[in-house]
């Protein structure tokens, strides 16, 4: 974690008003809700189209494979520093079939003894993330494994989520009670 406490502080409930738990309605559905929307939600407007999009790339729409989605996700929180992106990502990357050697060799990137399919996902997240462009290397060897729209939502997911790193990393968003932060992302 960047910040040991939050800039924006998530809000509490005697705090909200009704158009901002009119928004939080769906994220909680009989879980508590997360710190990412009750932060985001002193934002209503934004948070409202933020998650519109993230719907989008978090869906079935995103032509990528849950699991193959979660590479990018976990790689590029990693690359930004984001705890909180790492953290929650990891649950649901396991959830999407990935197991902990492979959670674990994410973080150690392309060549940690990755297939090729995965390997471009890493290598095109690490582009991304560090030149914002993914090389023509990088972009035919993602095509030996994806299709054109996969490759599209390669793009769009690592996108939403170096957005998402960097303001988790500078509102200082916090990790859930009980949440375990990985070590190689402290400080």
């Amino acid at each position: 974690m960047r910040l040991a406490a939050p800039r924006i502080a998530p809000l509490t409930e005697s705090e909200m008003t009704e158009e901002q738990r009119e928004l939080l309605k769906p994220f909680g559905e009989g879980r508590p809700l997360l710190n990412i929307f009750l932060t985001l939600a002193r934002a209503p407007k934004a948070l409202m189209r933020y998650q519109q999009w993230g719907a989008y790339v978090l869906s079935r729409r995103n032509d990528l494979p849950a699991r193959e989605r979660e590479i990018v996700i976990l790689r590029v929180g990693f690359l930004c520093k984001s705890g909180y992106e790492f953290t929650q990502h990891t649950r649901i990357g396991r959830e999407a079939g990935l197991s902990e050697d492979e959670i674990s060799r994410i973080k150690a990137g392309a060549d940690a003894g990755w297939g090729p399919a995965d390997a471009a996902l890493i290598r095109a997240s690490d582009e991304l993330v560090g030149n914002h462009f993914i090389s023509d290397a990088t972009w035919a060897e993602l095509g030996r494994h994806l299709s054109d729209k996969q490759r599209m939502d390669v793009v769009f997911t690592a996108g939403q989520y170096t957005q998402t790193s960097m303001f988790l990393n500078t509102f200082g968003v916090q990790l859930e009670p009980g949440a375990k932060l990985d070590p190689d992302l402290r400080g």
